[in-house]
């Protein structure tokens, strides 16, 4: 206690809003980062995996030589129950994922068997010593082929190749009736990789002391990995642990349940051993192209000025062999068909999205789930309407975006808009690059200088969508409450334990700036607990843009519980009323004396005598669970707009300027929010430029080593240019929106848009991602042979704009 009057110091603010340096980079940058890779145990063996040559066959024979027979497992060995991966949505077909293949495999690298030894190389030797004679079956190499197949499908007794079918139909007729133009216009994506630094990791053991099987893998879900785990090792939970230390990048790979992960857990339950597994850049590059291939055919039904009266749509996504556990292939199917209307004012809306098996790796949720495609389609749509009508495409936008005035506003497709002005952010990207001076740049081009394209988009970014929304998708697992733990130790610091788990998002720092805003306590002195199944309470994970509002919401109403005890005990020390005190900056204040949470931790841990009568027995630690007032999400969005310069000789394309205008409510921490920002637009710029696996007419992957597969580095990512806005959330703590998975969202489509700016006066349409310059010159050589249009299904999607068009 300090009862004389001090001399306040000036305090650099730490809670929400200060743009503080993350906690956790310190140990990042000096190498001492806990990951599983780094990890050493007495008799550890490490697993490797004999994998399929081809794309689908029936299994006829497996030979295992003597030598290896001890260190060699197959599917038959094994206690444990296929991954099945249940959905209630409508017409949904099950199936299961084997942990080994059996009887059949249905993609190339797909696991067959696996062999442990004391290092990756003698257990890759022992996996060459099996032998797998394959009666090869029909191969679906693309979702067309497998649409039509008669017979022999993916999944033995199905009656087509169709995951699910969704459909909508929201006064579509009625809506469609007022227009008096129809544009139509198909774009695609091309399937890629997601590509963390570290691959799938895993380290099992068996933990005698506990009793208990304790899995080591880099998750961003351990609380659900853990679910999925006593499910299909026919486990009690209480019996297993996931830790999930430092995650080197995950993107949405981390967040379903792995059959490689499934078998390491087996093999450390049976065995009583501890095994690991890495998974190499190789496996990573074969197995792990398994996201983002969509189709879209858009047609608008429009008024003579561009306005979007009705949208009719099908979406049709490559979903490779199989339903990953627990989201199924159903959520990238239900987000494409209601998130499609984006940001825009639709009166009617048709839509049909198809989920097709083929002979690739089961699709995942990769950052923007859906989002990214759907951006990439209405953005391309409104071009195309504003190509019909002869406006300039910021002005057909700005006419269709939903408007200040309309908010909070429920779209078309039931998504409930929580605020925010859209046509601001667009009309401000638009100044960030100047518009009308690259438009006189165009005009006064020379020959021999490049071609210049304007892009632009505008999106929204749905975020932590709970219980309803999941409901709807019918995932295996629905997200609930988020809970946190908040405990003032003895010496006045406060430790948090939360259920998500950080893969690069900062949240030991955010999280502690939650807690200093309430409590007053220097971050420095906060600590925070995650990944741990054994030390945190329960959480879905971190997925969905999610962790921010609901874990960090949890945080909030921890610390908030925990303020009535304090400024309780602290009065009492103080001898004053409770309503005659504050909290500030850590000390509970009457005039000029004050205690501080240190000195109030003292009297509850060390001296007990100092409390008042009535104390609340619970203390200075509590757990609170967490939920926003609407779990239909918080909807962050954001304008972007990009200046590119195309050589038409090469078809090289170079961004110049990316600008982007986000709104994600109240900032927790500026710095982490931009850099998140920068990385997703990263990974946007590969999406839109570089990162594709192409696949022959047998399935195989033709893009299998960082030679082949192209990502952008620093000398392709410009210098991205940010500007905030902030409306905060009227259902979220602090009006917080989450925002992790926004930039990868735009940058396909602006720079598409960008490169069809640059080619329009040679009446060139470019439809298909990655723009590689291959893909833009075979484009414009077409468009100058007046040959028609090149079909979407091809390698090379690209059309003259008069046909592209029509």
């Amino acid at each position: 206690m300090n009862d004389s009057k001090d001399t306040q110091a000036v305090v650099k603010p730490q809670g929400v809003g200060a743009r503080l340096r993350r906690k956790e980079d310190v140990r990042h940058l000096q190498g001492k980062g806990n990951f599983i890779g780094n990890m050493q145990m007495a008799g550890l063996q490490e697993v490797a995996f004999l994998r399929s040559p081809v794309a689908h066959g029936s299994i006829r024979r497996i030979h295992v030589e003597d030598a290896a027979r001890d260190n060699v497992i197959l599917r038959e060995a094994m206690d444990c129950a296929d991954i099945f991966a249940p959905s209630t949505l409508p017409g949904y077909q099950n199936s299961t994922v084997p942990p080994l293949a059996s009887g059949k495999v249905r993609l190339v690298g797909e696991a067959v068997a696996m062999a442990f030894a004391a290092t990756r190389a003698e257990a890759e030797d022992y996996a060459e010593m099996v032998q797998v004679d394959y009666d090869e079956l029909p191969v679906y190499a693309n979702m067309h082929d497998a649409r039509k197949a008669q017979d022999h499908f993916v999944h033995d007794g199905w009656n087509n190749n169709l995951f699910v079918q969704l459909k909508s139909d929201v006064k579509f007729e009625e809506a469609a009736a007022k227009a008096t133009r129809q544009v139509t216009h198909s774009v695609s994506l091309s399937r890629q990789c997601m590509l963390p630094m570290e691959g799938k990791a895993v380290l099992a053991y068996w933990d005698h002391q506990s009793d208990q099987l304790v899995v080591y893998c880099g998750s961003q879900i351990p609380h659900m990995h853990r679910t999925g785990f006593a499910e299909f090792l026919q486990l009690d939970q209480s019996r297993i642990r996931v830790i999930s230390p430092d995650v080197g990048g995950a993107f949405g790979y981390k967040c379903v349940l792995h059959p490689e992960e499934l078998c390491v857990a087996w093999l450390a339950k049976t065995y009583r051993k501890p095994f690991r597994y890495m998974e190499d850049r190789r496996e990573h590059l074969i197995v792990g192209a398994n996201t983002r291939e969509h189709e879209y055919r858009l047609t608008g039904h429009i008024d003579d000025a561009g306005r979007l009266l009705a949208l009719e749509a099908e979406i049709t996504v490559d979903a490779g062999a199989y339903s990953v556990w627990p989201f199924t292939v159903g959520l990238e199917v239900g987000q494409a068909l209601g998130n499609l209307p984006g940001p825009y004012r639709i009166e009617g809306y048709r839509c049909t999205t198809t989920g097709v098996a083929t002979n690739k790796p089961g699709f995942m949720p990769y950052r923007g789930v859906a989002r990214t495609g759907v951006c990439l389609a209405i953005e391309q749509l409104m071009d195309a309407i504003a190509r019909e009508v002869g406006r300039e495409p910021w002005e057909v936008r700005l006419d269709n975006l939903v408007r200040a005035e309309d908010m909070p506003y429920v779209n078309i497709a039931n998504k409930h808009y929580d605020g925010g002005d859209y046509p601001a952010g667009l009309r401000r990207a638009l100044e960030m690059i100047n518009v009308q001076e690259v438009r006189a740049r165009q005009r006064t081009r020379k020959n021999g200088e490049p071609l210049l394209g304007i892009g632009l988009a505008t999106y929204t970014e749905q975020s932590a969508h709970g219980t309803s929304v999941f409901a709807a998708w019918g995932t295996a697992v629905i997200p609930g409450f988020d809970q946190a733990m908040a405990r003032i130790s003895a010496d006045g610091s406060l430790e948090l334990s939360v259920g998500v788990h950080s893969h690069g998002q900062g949240m030991e720092t955010s999280f502690a700036q939650i807690a200093n805003e309430i409590l007053g306590i220097d971050v420095s002195k906060i600590n925070l607990t995650h990944g741990d199944t054994g030390r945190t309470p329960f959480s879905t994970g971190t997925y969905a843009s999610r962790s921010a509002v609901m874990s960090g919401g949890a945080v909030s109403r921890a610390c908030k519980s925990l303020l009535p005890r304090l400024l309780h005990i602290g009065s009492h020390m103080l001898g004053v009323s409770i309503d005659d005190v504050e909290l500030v900056d850590g000390q509970v204040r009457h005039g000029d004396r004050h205690v501080t949470v240190a000195d109030i931790a003292d009297a509850w841990y060390i001296h007990p005598q100092k409390l008042p009568p009535d104390v609340d027995p619970g203390g200075l630690e509590i757990t609170v669970g967490y939920k926003p007032k609407v779990d239909t999400g918080s909807f962050t969005y954001a304008s972007c707009a990009a200046v590119i310069a195309l050589d038409p000789h090469t078809g090289i394309v170079k961004v110049l300027d990316y600008v982007v205008v986000e709104d994600c409510g109240t900032i927790l921490n500026p710095l982490i929010v931009e850099g998140q920002t920068i990385g997703g637009t990263a990974q946007g710029i590969g999406t839109a430029l570089y990162e594709e696996t192409p696949y022959d007419d047998a399935g195989q992957p033709l893009a299998s080593t960082l030679a082949d597969y192209v990502m952008p580095g620093a000398p392709e990512v410009p210098n991205i240019r940010i500007e905030h806005t902030q409306t905060p959330s009227p259902n979220t703590e602090f009006g917080a929106k989450g925002m992790g998975e926004g930039g990868a969202i735009a940058p396909p489509a602006v720079l598409m848009s960008a490169v069809n700016d640059a080619l329009k006066d040679r009446h060139v349409l470019v439809t298909r991602t990655p723009m590689t310059p291959k893909r833009i010159m075979e484009a414009i050589t077409a468009a100058g042979e007046h040959s028609a249009a090149i079909d979407i299904d091809q390698p090379t999607v690209a059309a003259p704009l008069r046909e592209a068009a029509a």
